[in-house]
């Protein structure tokens, strides 16, 4: 089985070098590049691969913050590729799939692939992601805002059933989003990540809490761990296995179950 690979890394030569040493591998298609985290969400929306080496310590938009920002149906392996081994540790008990340190060593590297493999037989991809999230969440040392809390700090909300603006994380400060800029939402384990104004917000809670203080008549949930807003949704897609996916006016596709 052939693994579609996507790279990212800010530095024009690590992509390079990890491009080199990836086309030792008969099963491993590159795909792709990118620069920025940015760059990396558009790429693994646009790609689809199935495992992304990705840096974690890049400007703006971190390695973390990438797996933040994708929907579940998009999650692929992640592998960081960093020079920052004090992640290591956290990262394993995350549940990253794997962890290579720079300079690569051929070695570990072909351990690696290996791992991936494994991985893709197995489907692990969404799994992985809740424990990236909470591994976020540890690491920049802001533990998210606990949903109550979320709703009790908001504007108006006790006053009506449900919540005009909705209390997040960005950075150190908290602001009241106007929950009508909301994209969509989606579970991660014990989090939900609020996708708004190209930003991910993180709250921790269950989804059964944060569906009953949004208004109906603007979301609604359309898959087990997802809510859309649907006043965002461009089309209704049909899938070859009879499936169907919502793509948002962002470009965002979400399952409809």
């Amino acid at each position: 089985m052939s693994m579609r690979a996507l790279i990212v890394d800010d530095e024009q030569l690590a992509r390079r070098g990890l491009e080199l040493r990836l086309a030792r591998y008969d099963d491993v298609d590159v795909a792709g590049f990118a620069a920025n985290g940015a760059e990396a969400i558009e790429a693994i929306q646009v790609l689809k691969p199935d495992v992304v080496f990705l840096d974690i310590q890049m400007p703006q938009t971190s390695g973390f913050d990438v797996v933040a920002a994708l929907p579940p149906e998009q999650a692929p392996i992640v592998v960081f590729v960093t020079a920052y081994d004090q992640y290591a540790v956290a990262a394993f008990e995350a549940n990253a799939l794997d962890y290579i340190l720079k300079p690569i060593d051929d070695d570990r590297l072909a351990e690696c692939v290996t791992r991936v493999r494994a991985a893709l037989q197995q489907r692990q991809a969404v799994e992985q992601r809740s424990g990236l999230i909470a591994l976020l969440c540890e690491l920049t040392g802001d533990s998210p805002l606990e949903i109550e809390e979320a709703v009790d700090a908001s504007e108006g909300a006790g006053a009506q059933r449900y919540v005009t603006r909705l209390a997040v994380k960005e950075g150190r400060k908290i602001i009241r989003l106007d929950v009508k800029k909301i994209d969509w939402i989606d579970a991660a384990g014990d989090y939900m990540c609020v996708h708004a104004d190209s930003r991910t917000h993180v709250l921790r809670g269950t989804m059964k809490r944060l569906e009953a203080v949004l208004n109906p008549l603007w979301f609604q949930r359309i898959h087990r761990s997802t809510i859309v807003n649907i006043h965002r949704v461009k089309e209704l897609r049909p899938h070859m296995n009879g499936e169907y996916f919502l793509q948002l006016k962002d470009g965002v596709e979400l399952k409809l179950s």
